[in-house]
């Protein structure tokens, strides 16, 4: 066993104590392995060990490594910020998008989805500790925002998505994921019943984030080890 496959094994049996220790059906949550600044030889061992969903930050770096696995059946989600300039391969080269905090940008991907792709799958960033260097939409304005990319017709809008401020003790870790459990509720109630989706937690507070609903973790480090 390589040792990427090794770190996804204990990924996996954390991740399956999680739903236990929360009263959760096992695989209900599953993992997004985070590949940015990664080789593709990392992704392959992943990919051999049955890590199948990648996440990558930089689209320049998503492209050259999709390219290099164009052999693999990879599903490729974009959890970097999504600029305006590139909307139109973002919109073309990824299976789903973590990142939406604006209508200007949903509408451009909408736009520039090829029409014999199916809908993108996205999620709505949410500023959710409110930190003003973070990216995300405020969470006063999440319904506004569900509203709009709703409307548009080659998205799939699938849920939530954030990165909370480090905190220490589980207790901690979970209220902002609380929060952010409560706005998907929010949506729920206000129509918007494709919302299946809550992508949070990471390598230091998947626990917490199961004990809140997460439906995706995104993991980077406790699989592939440190950056380079």
């Amino acid at each position: 066993m390589s040792e990427i496959a090794s770190r996804l094994a204990t990924v996996q049996e954390r991740l399956r104590a999680a739903e236990a220790s929360a009263g959760r059906p096992p695989g209900s949550v599953r993992i997004l392995a985070v590949s940015k600044r990664h080789t593709t030889a990392a992704i392959r061992d992943a990919y051999a060990a049955g890590q199948h969903a990648f996440g990558e930050n930089y689209l320049q770096e998503a492209v050259e490594k999709q390219a290099e696995l164009a052999d693999l059946d990879v599903e490729w989600h974009f959890i970097g910020g999504v600029q305006s300039n590139k909307t139109r391969e973002v919109a073309e080269r990824f299976d789903w998008v973590h990142t939406i905090d604006r209508a200007k940008i949903a509408r451009r991907l909408s736009e520039q989805r090829p029409a014999d792709q199916p809908a993108l799958n996205v999620c709505l960033q949410v500023n959710i500790s409110e930190e003003p260097q973070k990216a995300g939409c405020p969470p006063a304005d999440v319904l506004a925002l569900a509203d709009a990319v709703a409307q548009l017709p080659r998205l799939r809008l699938r849920g939530l998505m954030a990165l909370p401020a480090p905190a220490e003790t589980f207790a901690e870790q979970r209220r902002p994921l609380a929060r952010l459990r409560e706005l998907q509720q929010m949506l729920l109630e206000h129509g918007h019943a494709s919302l299946d989706t809550l992508s949070m937690g990471m390598s230091a507070d998947l626990e917490a984030a199961i004990a809140e609903g997460a439906t995706i973790v995104r993991i980077g480090t406790a699989i592939f080890g440190p950056r380079a």
